[in-house]
């Protein structure tokens, strides 16, 4: 079947927009949570949305599952492949159409990366808010996709918040554009962060944000994560609302001096990155705010241009790829608690690694208390894995238990499909399956990933197989 596909894809595509070379597949095998692999049955590289559109209709006709993927930095295993399928890559598909700066909005491709939009306007003095530790790199449609966030999110907001028209392709392979002023149901918000399920995103239309009148950066260096964490909610609570608040512990910390020799304070168990920005009369009030509730620091850098700013963000953007410094294999998490828990949770962390002999590194987004525990094992070491993921679901289930998320910013995919039940119950879980049937009845549109025991439609309570639940319920025009 897979072969009768590709003779068809080829009929479509260019040439040397169809692989099936078994080398040049195990390129994506997997995206940036490399513990999850899988070889695609083939890969294609459309170049616009009417290539998408033909892709996705003749796996429909052939019945084979398609996963799309942007530039491969997911950390959930969104974009991992079927073996028995096909992978529509993005990746060509990156120009800025438009940039409509009076309504303060840019038309992108998908395979447009984070930054690129706000290179496209900076000298005009706006920018794209949300913002990724990967955003060098990482695709708009991506983002889009996992809902992904950064660390500016804390003031900012989301993806989703960003976002005000999407064109997709839909399960069926029809070319539909949802937007953020469609009368009726939700469908862009719904789309956003469904990590590839109710179709793929050919052209989004992001709000641009206008560059703030000033921005102070700070450094504070604590002894250890708890000082750190005590500041946190200090800020918080004194009703600063900061760009944002990232910290980083010793571990991270070495492996991000390791990596970029971010030069942070020598000795500190903690680092604390807080950014200002707005109007400078605030800007400055805070700034004087923010000296008194860190006082506790042993050391206080405040950025003076922004060559420093970019210094002080060093270590924080590369973290993740640093600590590849100090172990050849890690995980990622993404849990999210509420502010209040984070000493208790950090504590909790620390007690986890000292008895699986398992080393966390923890990066995260104070602010919010999205956390980003690292959990570093050797590949190579019998049992390592096991270990590893043993302590990953335990601070997933450290999480929910504080009151807070399996997930922030990086979505569900493989990685954390079976994590859901312990935040949702059984209709919980099937009111969502009947959302993803009414975009994709077939059950072809990246199937295997956020749910953790995925059915066909037919299965789901109130939903016949291989019919559209809007059609069956003569809500359709809605759609």
């Amino acid at each position: 079947m897979l072969d009768t596909l590709t003779a068809a894809l080829r009929e479509v595509l260019s040439a040397d927009s169809v692989i099936t070379d078994p080398v040049r597949l195990r390129t994506y095998e997997c995206d940036g949570l490399t513990y999850h692999r899988a070889t695609p049955g083939v890969v294609v590289l459309p170049a616009t949305a009417e290539q998408v559109a033909a892709v996705v209709r003749l796996c429909v006709e052939f019945a084979v599952p398609f996963v799309a993927r942007g530039s491969g930095t997911g950390l959930s295993g969104g974009a991992l492949p079927r073996e028995d399928g096909v992978l529509i890559v993005t990746s060509r598909m990156r120009r800025v159409l438009e940039v409509d700066l009076p309504n303060r909005r840019a038309v992108v491709e998908p395979g447009v990366t984070n930054l690129a939009i706000t290179e496209a306007v900076r000298d005009q003095g706006f920018y794209y808010a949300p913002d990724p530790s990967s955003q060098q790199i990482c695709s708009i449609g991506g983002n889009v996709a996992e809902n992904s966030g950064g660390a500016h999110c804390l003031k900012y907001g989301f993806t989703v918040n960003h976002v005000e028209a999407c064109e997709i392709v839909t399960p069926d392979g029809d070319l539909v554009t949802l937007d953020r002023m469609d009368p009726g149901y939700d469908l862009l918000g719904a789309f956003i962060g469904s990590e590839g399920t109710l179709g793929i995103a050919t052209k989004i239309t992001v709000r641009l944000t206008p560059a703030p009148e000033s921005v102070t950066t700070v450094l504070a260096a604590f002894e250890n994560i708890e000082q750190g964490g005590r500041a946190v909610s200090a800020i918080i609570a004194s009703g600063i609302v900061p760009a944002a608040i990232e910290m980083m512990d010793a571990l991270a910390i070495e492996a991000a001096e390791a990596a970029v020799a971010c030069d942070y304070p020598r000795g500190a168990g903690a680092v604390l990155i807080v950014e200002l920005d707005g109007p400078a009369a605030e800007v400055e009030l805070q700034f004087a705010r923010l000296k008194e509730i860190c006082a506790g620091a042993f050391e206080l850098r405040v950025a003076a241009d922004q060559e420093e700013r970019a210094a002080i963000w060093k270590g924080r953007k590369s973290a993740f790829a640093a600590v590849g410094r100090i172990s050849p294999a890690y995980i990622v998490q993404d849990g999210v608690v509420p502010r209040t828990a984070l000493p208790r949770v950090l504590a909790a962390i620390d007690r986890l690694s000292a008895e699986h002999r398992i080393r966390v590194a923890n990066v995260f987004h104070a602010g919010d208390g999205n956390l980003h525990p690292l959990v570093l094992f050797d590949d190579a070491e019998p049992g390592a894995g096991e270990r590893a993921e043993t302590v990953s679901g335990a601070i997933i289930d450290l999480c929910v238990e504080h009151g807070g998320s399996i997930t922030g910013e990086h979505g569900v995919g493989v990685d954390k499909a079976r994590y859901m039940p312990r935040m949702f119950t059984d209709d919980d879980l099937d009111t969502m399956q009947l959302v993803r049937c009414a975009f994709d009845p077939r059950g072809l549109s990246n199937p295997g990933k956020v749910f953790p025991t995925p059915r066909l439609c037919g299965e789901v309570p109130g939903v016949r197989k291989g019919v559209h639940p809007l059609v069956e319920s003569g809500k359709a025009e809605q759609f």
